[in-house]
C-alpha cells in the first residue's frame, strides 16, 4: 500500500490548520472577565477559557467553601447559586458567568452571622464530616425560594400548590446532593424547621394584614353589652307597667 498520498494529505492538513489551532489556544489562555461573587467583583486576567467556576473560586480566588467531590456533577458538593438558581459549579465554565450574581456558602452566612438555615443545620446536627454541607446548604437555600414560588417537583401531587413540608418533597428536591455520611434524616429536619418557621411567620403576617384591612373607619360605637341590654329591657317593662296603671 502506498502511504505517500496519506502522508502528504496529513502534512497539508497540519500546514493549513496549525495557525488556526495556535490562535485558538492563544485566545483560550487570554480570556479576561469580571465575576461577581458574594457581592464582590473579581477581575481575572489571562484566564484559560476552559477553567470551571469551581476551579476559579478554589484555585484562583481562594474561596474554598464550595468543595470538589466527584468533579462530574453527580454529588452536589460544589453547588453554588447563580442568579438565585443552584448550579453544579464543576460543570460550568467561569467565562459563561460574566455579569451574573454568584453566591457561595460564604455569601449565605459566616460563623458569626449564620443564616436561619445554617443555624437549623447546626441545631439538628445535619452533618458529620461536613464536606458536603456547603453544597447542601446552598441547594436548600434555593429550595426554600422555589417553595415560596410554588414550584412543583417530580413527586408533587398538586402542581399549583405543592406541599413542601412532606418528607418526600424535600427528599426529591435535595436528591442532587449526596451525603456519604448519610445524615439525610437530620438534613430533612433542618430544612423542615426553616420551612415551618417561614410558614408560621407568613400566616401571622396574613392574619395581621386581615385585621388591619377589616378596621372600621368613621363614627362607630360599640354594640350594647349584655348588662346594658338587660337594663333596657327592665326599663321597658317598668314603663309598660306604669302605662297599665293609668289605664
Amino acid at each position: 500500500m502506498d502511504l505517500l498520498p496519506w502522508i502528504y494529505c496529513r502534512r497539508s492538513y497540519k500546514a493549513l490548520f496549525s495557525p488556526i489551532i495556535f490562535i485558538c489556544q492563544r485566545e483560550a489562555s487570554m480570556s479576561t472577565l469580571t465575576l461577581t461573587i458574594n457581592k464582590q467583583d473579581y477581575q481575572l486576567e489571562n484566564l484559560d477559557a476552559r477553567t470551571t467556576l469551581l476551579d476559579v473560586c478554589r484555585q484562583h480566588l481562594q474561596i474554598t467553601g464550595p468543595k470538589k467531590g466527584c468533579d462530574h456533577g453527580q454529588c452536589g458538593a460544589c453547588t453554588m447559586l447563580i442568579n438565585g438558581r443552584r448550579v453544579n459549579s464543576c460543570l460550568t465554565l467561569a467565562i459563561m458567568h460574566d455579569g451574573d450574581e454568584i453566591t457561595t456558602i460564604e455569601g449565605i452566612g459566616m460563623p458569626d452571622s449564620l443564616s436561619a438555615l445554617q443555624q437549623a443545620f447546626k441545631d439538628n446536627d445535619a452533618f458529620q464530616c461536613g464536606y458536603c454541607t456547603p453544597g447542601q446548604i446552598c441547594s436548600a437555600t434555593a429550595l426554600i425560594e422555589e417553595v415560596k414560588q410554588n414550584w412543583p417537583s417530580h413527586v408533587s401531587t398538586d402542581l399549583q400548590h405543592p406541599d413542601s413540608l412532606l418528607v418526600q418533597e424535600i427528599a426529591e428536591r435535595m436528591s442532587g446532593n449526596i451525603c456519604r455520611c448519610s445524615a439525610y434524616p437530620n438534613i430533612i429536619k433542618a430544612i423542615s424547621q426553616v420551612l415551618e418557621n417561614e410558614a408560621s411567620a407568613s400566616t401571622s403576617k396574613t392574619v395581621d394584614n386581615a385585621a388591619q384591612n377589616s378596621s372600621v373607619t368613621g363614627i362607630w360605637s360599640p354594640p350594647s353589652s349584655e348588662t346594658q341590654f338587660h337594663k333596657a329591657s327592665a326599663n321597658n317593662k317598668t314603663i309598660t307597667g306604669k302605662a297599665g296603671d293609668h289605664s
